[in-house]
């Protein structure tokens, strides 16, 4: 359905893509994986035709339509989501319809969303096109998990192409067939989804770094008969001579390519002073909210001990309040009852999902040293502001850029780093992995491993709690919270039981509080059937005499013929006898097995 061939484009003198070429096919939804800054965002602008390259050819099957869901959607200018979502469809009942889906209020002021909202927004509108080419960047930022699961489910049922940008390696494994991988201003495409990636990376650079030791050794021949003097220089030799330049170019490109997926970002964060083991304690904590919908209960007699060296994952679907209840604990917000207690050496490193920190207008240097000068205080040490930039894998280049033209990415790394310089004992992620590439993804995990203060972690990325938190703190509903052991795989597995035993508990709650409401049940006949009982014993041998004594006047064979109406009376009476008999000798049963049900429950 598309395809992008020998592509180049450059930003202020500085090469992007220097020979992008791929193709992409119905059915296919495709992972592109790059560097922050590589380009992702900007080819996928390319492909939808809001950007143009250089040079390249772009061709596209004709008629095939495109949603975009940018990074940072844009809902300004709109009354309401609804306005925003079917803005240039000619029907707006698809809008509404995908807007439900998504689980957000067609009727609702778009400045009044919070960031989950406007991407649950953006990805309405999206579905709502009905287009051939879905082009996603960062679609899981600011989901919970269970709208992420119903966005894969949606996704692996599209009958066009996707094209994905994300952070969210579960999301990405889950969801993809095929793997782009954008470096060094080209793109390598693989036959298979995110989940064999690293595989297959590491083949390729097994194969480069032959071909590098191939070129090395290569190049010092060329260079010896370069150095031989003017031989090298005659006109015959011209063309070995631009040979060898080519050559020493392609080498340093490949060299670059290596070590840019080997580079490792010292990103590292000190655990400050020594602490006491007890952290934070809260004991009967209790927060409600009042909204235009009712009572928020953020938190119910809620009692949590955290310890020095803890780590916790806390995790919950969008609106459980994990952002407040963080607020709570560290005393930016006053409960409705109850007490937290914080250790006296408490020092706090806390970085929200917002990044409001940041200043557009200021450069990459000012953001990091804010004083001026050419230095930083980095965790009570003084470092070079280049130097400690590197770490974070910023070139010296980028310093003098204005924080307004970097990558979502590179922002998040840029707000990590002064996040990071900070002495702390008491490290507070919220989403830190919004925006982040793969690479930067696991250098952060690395430095959390080894960080030896305590985390709180807020995060719906499954694969990063798997890989950094020892335990989870999940809500149950009415603001109960529950501890779970291990990342985020284990809380489901916990989660499920938790339920489970809950269910059965309020089961058997039900059951004794019916039993303590139901009448206390009777052990003997009511006054009424114990008289009937004793009516019908009377009667029994009264109506077995009568029978007896009409059975032997009918016997008599001189009977009828001496009174043939007495004889009609005695018949008609013992036939009804008899049928009285029958029936209160039943009625005496029926009474007889009541008593017996009676005295065995």
């Amino acid at each position: 359905m598309i395809t992008l061939n020998d592509l180049r484009l450059s930003f202020g003198g500085k090469p992007l893509f220097t020979g992008v070429s791929f193709s992409l096919s119905k059915g296919e939804r495709v992972a592109l994986v790059g560097r922050n800054g590589a380009g992702k965002s900007t080819l996928m602008k390319i492909i939808s035709e809001n950007v143009e390259a250089d040079s390249g050819e772009v061709w596209c099957q004709p008629g095939i339509t495109y949603a975009i869901v940018a990074q940072e959607p844009d809902l300004s200018g709109f009354d309401t989501v609804l306005d925003y979502a079917s803005d240039g469809l000619e029907a707006d009942y698809m809008a509404e319809a995908e807007l439900m889906e998504f689980g957000v209020e067609a009727s609702a002021d778009p400045s009044t969303l919070s960031g989950g909202q406007q991407r649950r927004a953006a990805l309405a509108k999206a579905f709502a096109q009905d287009p051939d080419v879905l082009l996603l960047d960062e679609p899981t930022n600011h989901l919970d998990v269970p709208m992420i699961e119903a966005l894969e489910a949606r996704l692996k049922g599209f009958n066009g192409v996707v094209l994905l940008v994300s952070h969210d390696r579960r999301f990405l494994e889950n969801v993809s067939t095929n793997t782009l991988w954008l470096r060094q201003g080209k793109v390598l495409k693989s036959p298979e989804g995110y989940v064999k990636f690293d595989e297959w990376a590491e083949q390729i650079e097994v194969e480069e770094e032959r071909q590098m030791r191939r070129m090395t050794t290569q190049l010092k021949d060329e260079q010896h008969w370069l150095a031989r003097g003017v031989t090298g220089r005659r006109k015959r030799n011209q063309g070995r001579l631009a040979k060898l330049k080519q050559m020493r170019v392609q080498h340093a490109e490949m060299r670059s390519a290596l070590q840019d997926r080997k580079n490792t970002a010292d990103l590292s964060v000190s655990s400050g002073d020594s602490m006491s083991k007890k952290v934070i304690e809260a004991k009967d904590l209790s927060k409600t909210f009042d909204t235009p919908k009712g009572p928020l209960v953020i938190a119910k007699d809620l009692s949590l001990r955290i310890l020095r060296g803890d780590r916790i994952g806390i995790i919950g679907p969008n609106g459980a309040g994990k952002t407040t209840l963080v607020r709570l604990l560290l005393g930016e917000i006053e409960p409705d009852s109850g007490s937290v207690r914080q250790s006296k050496t408490l020092q706090v490193t806390y970085q929200d999902q917002t990044r409001d920190t940041l200043n557009p207008t200021d450069t990459v240097w000012e953001a990091l040293a804010p004083g001026g000068g050419d230095s930083i205080m980095v965790q009570g040490n003084q470092r070079h502001v280049a130097a400690y930039a590197k770490d974070f894998l910023f070139k010296p280049e980028q310093l003098r850029q204005p924080v307004g033209a970097l990558s979502g990415g590179e922002r998040n790394r840029l707000a990590l780093a002064i996040g990071l310089a900070q002495s702390s004992n008491l490290l507070v992620m919220d989403e830190p992995t919004n925006d982040l590439d793969m690479q930067t993804l696991e250098l952060l995990e690395d430095m959390l491993l080894n960080y030896d203060g305590t985390l709180i972690l807020v995060s719906h990325d499954r694969a990063f709690l798997d890989s950094t938190v020892t335990s989870c703190l999940c809500p149950v509903g009415d603001g109960r919270w529950v501890v779970t052991a291990g990342g985020w795989s284990d809380a489901q597995d916990q989660l499920k039981h938790f339920r489970k035993d809950e269910a059965t508990a309020q089961k058997a709650e039900k059951t004794k509080t019916d039993n303590a409401q139901r009448p206390k049940p009777k052990t003997k006949l009511s006054f009424k059937d114990e008289h009937r009982q004793k009516e019908i014993n009377d009667l029994i041998p009264k109506l077995q005499a009568e029978i007896k004594t009409l059975e032997e006047k009918l016997g008599d064979p001189d009977f009828y013929s001496r009174d043939p109406d007495s004889f009609a009376k005695a018949s008609a009476r013992t036939g009804a006898a008899r049928e009285e008999l029958d029936m209160i000798e039943m009625e005496w049963l029926e009474i007889e097995e009541k008593r017996e049900a009676l005295a065995g429950g």
